[in-house]
């Protein structure tokens, strides 16, 4: 007979320890300091997981904390020049910077850092926060309600049975749960089918972020320098592009994302990055340098079209388990935390009395400054299935022509439903890595300081463990082995059959996998607790 699991008795529970997490706990705290409040997060510590490029609008933070100056909040680095690039395979031209991506008053931070500081004031107000905890199961009242989390157990092998350092997962009860997951999380996604939030939205659409930390030569260093890019490596039919960011202690931040409603399935997003470091405009600032981390992970770029209900029988949806992203911005921290702090006025408001369900988070998100910021460029990420050319040209009309007050609204389509058959579409040759800007995808993953306990049930599951073989393989060419950014999937020969190897060791947590599986045959689970990616200063 399996042991029982302990349960705990909060106010509020928190499910992930990103910025939307930690401002929702810090403004119950500060609205209402006797609520009990604690929040779950599945790093091994606040910050192991959290990673963004990033440039982080200040605004938010003052409305949280007027004294973040006096706190040290880790905002070291002013914003002092934007340039956008649009790149050939030899040059690079400058454009006019778009005026969503202007950063005069902005800060060069990195997140994981802010979430490290955060979590720090939020233990001062008294919130409990607990890393190394991942929530695996969510709790439900008699009537539906959701009733808390659990977390996963601890201690199973690989045959899914109980090893001897077997401890059941502890029950976490709540009046209300605050989810904050982040992108595609694996909560959220079973949220929206049993309470239908998503019936009256657009589908969600998603990219692919890839990031590296540098150290780079002090005589190309440029303090608060801010880069962006279009163009080369990728195609005018592919959404995408780069970002340079430059950071104290002559560190830079250089990142490439790519939208996953991308049509050809040989192309590889890890291997799209490689290829653009070696441009000749971009190559010089890291030769000389070293390499300090590696990290990826999936965003949320539907937008406005694409915010679910947010609201439900015990519980909410904030930051990117919602997706507050701001496209145009490359900015989605601000928005995040705006959404965690009206969730957690909403909640303190409804603790007062006797509710099950915050509505008044939603009303109060549709009177905010995000719900218009998001509003007013809705139609700036849709316009990219045009491809390059026509959506910049759009772009152009619709910021400075419409200035975001188009009457009608583009709608976007699921990314897994994109891919052309591998027949349809021209291979891609990626150049070899050269060791000193460009690298593979295993020494990348070493430097995330990605680790998972080896004798634990596989977190990336199938619903049919045919498919890979007989359909992604056979029509797609095996996309599973080019958009995982970690090595995650590869297809072996054994006795003159193929089969699909999951390497979940290697795993960055970045849900691209869940996201983009063409048939959606691959279910991303949380594994055990304080696995995954260890980013440092990303």
């Amino acid at each position: 007979m399996a042991p029982e699991r302990e349960s705990m008795e909060f106010d509020v529970v928190v499910v992930g320890a990103g910025p939307s997490g930690l401002a929702a706990a810090i403004r119950v705290k500060q609205l209402n300091p006797a609520l009990s409040v604690c929040v779950l997060e599945k790093g091994s510590e606040v910050g192991a997981h959290i990673l963004s490029g990033a440039v982080f609008e200040p605004h938010v933070l003052a409305e949280l904390f007027p004294d973040w100056r006096e706190r040290e909040a880790p905002l070291a680095t002013k914003a002092s020049a934007d340039r956008f690039l649009f790149l050939t395979e030899a040059k690079a031209i400058r454009l006019p910077t778009p005026p969503q991506m202007h950063n005069r008053g902005n800060y060069i931070i990195s997140l994981g850092n802010l979430c490290r500081w955060l979590a720090e004031q939020a233990e001062e107000l008294g919130v409990e926060v607990f890393p190394g905890f991942a929530a695996a199961e969510i709790l439900y009242h008699h009537d539906g309600a959701v009733k808390g989390v659990a977390t996963g157990d601890m201690g199973v092998g690989r045959d899914g049975r109980p090893t001897h350092a077997h401890t059941p997962g502890v029950e976490l009860h709540a009046r209300q749960t605050i989810f904050a997951e982040g992108v595609r999380g694996s909560l959220a996604k079973l949220l929206f089918e049993r309470f239908g939030l998503r019936a009256d939205c657009d589908p969600q659409t998603y990219g692919i972020g890839i990031k590296e930390l540098w150290e780079v030569d002090p005589a190309r260093h440029r303090p608060g320098t801010i880069v962006h890019t279009v163009g080369w490596p990728l195609g005018a039919d592919t959404y995408g592009g780069s970002f340079l960011y430059h950071l104290e202690d002559n560190q830079v931040v250089v990142g490439f994302v790519v939208g996953l409603g991308y049509r050809n399935p040989h192309l590889s997003p890890f291997d799209e990055f490689q290829r653009f470091k070696t441009h000749p405009a971009i190559r010089p600032l890291f030769e000389g340098g070293r390499r300090i981390c590696y990290g990826a992970r999936a965003i949320s770029a539907g937008g406005f079209q694409s915010i679910p209900k947010l609201s439900f029988p015990g519980g909410v949806l904030v930051g990117d388990s919602a997706g507050f992203l701001n496209v145009p911005k490359i900015k989605g921290s601000h928005t995040a935390m705006k959404s965690g702090m009206l969730a957690a006025e909403a909640v303190v408001e409804l603790l007062a009395g006797d509710g099950r369900e915050a509505i008044a988070y939603p009303q109060a998100l549709r009177r905010s400054w995000l719900w218009r910021e998001l509003h007013s460029v809705r139609n700036i990420k849709p316009s990219f299935k045009w491809g390059l050319y026509a959506a910049i040209a759009y772009s152009a009309l619709d910021t400075y022509v419409l200035r975001g007050r188009a009457p009608w609204t583009l709608r976007h389509k699921p990314d897994h439903e994109q891919l052309k058959l591998a027949t349809q579409c021209r291979p891609i040759a990626y150049p070899k890595p050269d060791g000193v800007v460009s690298f593979d995808k295993l020494s990348s993953v070493f430097i995330s300081n990605t680790n998972h306990e080896e004798n634990q049930p596989i977190h990336l599951r199938l619903k049919d463990e045919a498919v890979p073989i007989t359909i992604n393989l056979a029509l797609y060419g095996a996309p599973e082995q080019r958009y995982c950014p970690a090595g995650v999937y590869e297809v072996v020969t054994e006795g003159g059959a193929d089969r699909l190897q999951i390497n979940a060791q290697n795993c960055l947590h970045c849900k691209t996998c869940d996201i983009k599986d063409p048939t959606q045959n691959i279910i991303w689970t949380v594994p055990e607790g304080g696995g995954g990616p260890n980013y440092p200063n990303m």
